[in-house]
């Protein structure tokens, strides 16, 4: 199993390019599954999370193929043409989807297509429940009969098809937007989705369908309006770059020093992360080409911030800020609103030197002047960065193993990082 090694204290100066969005592109690939026609999609990220959903879309019967392998020097992602002229499968097997939560998103749009779908319980990231009841009233209330059967969601539309309603999400999901957006995209007549996830993502897919020919009005906000259509025809689509590798890196620089560009990268898309940011005494520059972080060598502020759905603190951001709080002048505070099993990264932060307490939803951070490298073990994605950032900080050289959740949502680390002068490597176990 492969690991990262860091010897850590050096500063980041240079130019780290952003992928495309992770979050973006693995829904923007199950839209393919809504038409015959060919999606184009662009700038689409090499990551394995993107790799097992085109093979769970191959099992589906979409064709798959790349185009232009991304060039080290841009951060313009492959190009992938996805075609799904007849699906030929409509279970989606549970090897398949417990390895990623993401694909338990092509239940709306095989059901939509196909009238049936058979889709396992999803798997993902241990950071908490996460039940799929959102998804499942929401396609409920466009009519569809759904019994749960050995650990599968088993779907059937009614007679003549999916048909538009209002569906009204007592919290915000993600997952259930998606899913619920990307079925009522072929459902009769007007669907209306209140209490929608605002997030980028989101209006990405949304932005998509609508070249796609279906008619959306309220992108962007909590209210999606969704005329669907029979037929949906082929499109090319850009993916948006990801916010969450743009802060995690940003975050990065602030942590060691130095002066980074972050090709690619827009303020609209993480306004309140950068906000905490510059609270931190970071200094935050956007330009033609990105964004600039600095960090003068001043010590780090100590900020208190919640996490919340879009546009407030992002969640997938949280142990990124704590890993940055770890050295902070001061006691820092961060409240976790969203998921109730998001700080198995504490005790691996821990092992650094980090002084961190647990209550609740809470950890307060109290600032330590040094953290000393040391072997830990990543527990999920998000949280594996968070160790990567002690680890540019730390003194001496720490190993962060299971790194196999780094390779899930972030194009090249250890090349972005190396580039810009981090003494970091891949140690390959085979």
């Amino acid at each position: 199993m492969d690991r990262i090694k860091i010897t850590g204290g050096r500063k980041l100066e240079g130019i780290i390019p952003i992928s495309g969005a992770k979050n973006a592109a693995l829904p923007l690939m199950i839209a393919s599954l809504l038409t015959a026609d060919r999606l184009t999609l662009k700038n689409v990220p090499n990551l394995a999370d993107v790799a097992l959903l085109a093979r769970i879309l191959r099992n589906h019967g979409v064709d798959h193929s790349i185009e232009g392998k991304r060039a080290s020097t841009t951060h313009l992602g492959e190009t992938f043409h996805l075609t799904a002229r007849d699906i030929v499968d409509t279970t989606a097997p549970y090897e398949m989807v417990s390895r990623m939560r993401a694909s338990f998103w092509v239940l709306g749009p095989i059901l939509a297509r196909m009238g049936k779908a058979r889709v396992s319980l999803p798997g993902g990231c241990a950071i908490g429940t996460r039940p799929v009841d959102l998804h499942l009233s929401g396609l409920k209330a466009l009519g569809a009969e759904i019994d749960i059967d050995a650990g599968y969601v088993v779907a059937k539309a009614p007679r003549g098809g999916l048909r538009g309603a209002r569906v009204v999400f007592p919290k915000v999901s993600v997952g259930a937007t998606h899913n619920v957006l990307l079925a009522a995209a072929m459902a009769r007549g007007e669907t209306v989705i209140e209490n929608a996830a605002r997030e980028p993502e989101v209006g990405d897919v949304a932005s998509c369908l609508v070249k796609m020919g279906v008619a959306i009005e309220g992108i962007g906000s909590s209210t999606l309006r969704i005329q669907g259509r029979d037929r949906l025809e082929g499109a090319v689509h850009t993916v948006l770059p990801d916010r969450i590798e743009t802060g995690t890196f940003a975050f990065a620089v602030a942590a060691t020093g130095g002066d980074v560009l972050l090709e690619g990268a827009r303020t609209s898309l993480l306004e309140t992360a950068l906000a905490a940011l510059a609270q931190t005494g970071a200094e935050i520059t956007e330009e033609r080409d990105g964004i600039r972080i600095r960090r003068n060598g001043s010590g780090v502020d100590p900020i208190t911030v919640e996490t919340q759905p879009f546009p407030g603190f992002p969640t997938d951001l949280q142990a990124q800020l704590m890993a940055l709080m770890t050295t902070a002048r001061g006691t820092s505070v961060i409240r976790e609103t969203i998921f109730e099993n998001r700080f198995m990264h504490v005790q691996e932060l821990a092992r650094l030197g980090a002084d961190i307490q647990l209550h609740g939803d809470t950890a307060t951070i109290r600032g330590v002047k040094h953290l000393r490298g040391a072997p830990v073990m990543a527990t999920d994605l998000r949280a594996s960065v968070s160790l990567v950032i002690a680890g540019l900080v730390a003194d001496g050289e720490t190993t962060v193993n299971r790194v196999y959740h780094l390779d899930r949502g972030f194009e090249r680390l250890e090349e972005k990082l190396g580039r810009c002068g981090a003494a970091i490597e891949r140690l390959s176990s085979g």
